[in-house]
């Protein structure tokens, strides 16, 4: 392999991991905002 796809591909790894946190963290956070509202527990 190339030393420019060998780059790419460790490049990625990180992005990837940072973009499916930030969907957990945001649904995370929308449902504990949404429960408060309605005066319910999380758990």
């Amino acid at each position: 392999m190339s030393t420019f796809f060998l780059t790419t591909y460790m490049l990625i790894w990180p992005v990837l991991v940072a973009a499916i946190l930030y969907v957990l963290v945001s649904a995370f956070f929308r449902e504990w905002r949404e429960a408060r509202m309605e005066g319910r527990s999380l758990v």
